[in-house]
């Protein structure tokens, strides 16, 4: 009598935002201290996230790069590379080889990119907020985002009456707003969306992100002043501009 054995696994297709680090330099000596610097900045800020790295923008030859020791210095810094995209076939190869697949993307661009940091805010008459996406909802909190809670919006604006306290994430798929003091990290335009704004009562957060493009506290000089304050992107610019 044959017997029916229970199902254990279904595999389907998935297509996900991943971020890109774009490889400027094939030295893991000289990148890795120069991202855990970086990351130091903004503590828990992309960690254990799963990352390709990006072999187009490299002008070396396979053997000047070592794969294993930049995927042992990730893991160190608590970043999960799983795969490249673009870079020679040669390139690739070498990469493979060290454990580190191409990837293709699926429908689309490529994964959003992992850039440098943001270049320092600039003095500008900030433009007028754009009008609101007719029929978008909004999530409201009106508690105070404590340290160590991430708050996302899914397809929405975030509207926070409260503080967002040091070492705390608010994300939203479109705007952010806190009507209080923005001591943590704000995340607005998360699925790619550069239209995205910040907006905050009392401006000092740790990290300020629009559509992939951040900035850390050390890199925000006068405007973290803790003055009302607007963030938008400008090509890949962050500018900042008060509110009113």
């Amino acid at each position: 009598m044959s017997q029916t054995l229970p199902e254990t696994f279904r595999l389907r297709a998935g297509n996900f935002n991943l971020l890109v680090l774009r490889l400027l330099d094939p030295r893991p000596e000289a990148v890795l201290p120069a991202l855990g610097d970086q990351f130091r900045r903004a503590p828990g800020f992309l960690r254990f996230a799963p990352i390709v790295i990006g072999l187009g923008d490299l002008e070396a030859s396979p053997e000047e790069v070592d794969f294993r020791a930049l995927i042992e210095g990730l893991h160190a810094l608590e970043i999960v590379p799983i795969g490249t995209s673009g870079g020679q076939p040669a390139m690739r190869q070498a990469a493979q080889a060290a454990g580190l697949p191409p990837l293709r993307a699926m429908g689309g661009r490529d994964a959003e990119e992992l850039p440098g940091p943001a270049a320092a805010p600039e003095p500008a008459a900030a433009p007028l907020p754009p009008p609101a996406e007719s029929g978008r909802p909004s999530l409201v909190v009106t508690e105070p985002v404590r340290s160590g809670q991430r708050i996302y919006a899914a397809g929405a604006d975030l509207v926070v009456t409260a503080t967002v306290n040091p070492g705390a994430e608010v994300i939203a798929d479109g705007h952010v707003h806190v009507y209080g003091a923005l001591r943590g990290r704000a995340v607005a335009g998360a699925r790619d969306n550069p239209e995205a704004r910040v907006f905050a009562l009392n401006f000092d957060p740790e990290l300020i992100a629009i559509a992939g493009f951040y900035a850390v506290r050390e890199q925000l000089g006068d405007a973290a002043s803790g003055r009302p304050t607007q963030v938008w992107l400008e090509g890949e610019e962050l500018r900042f501009g008060p509110l009113g």
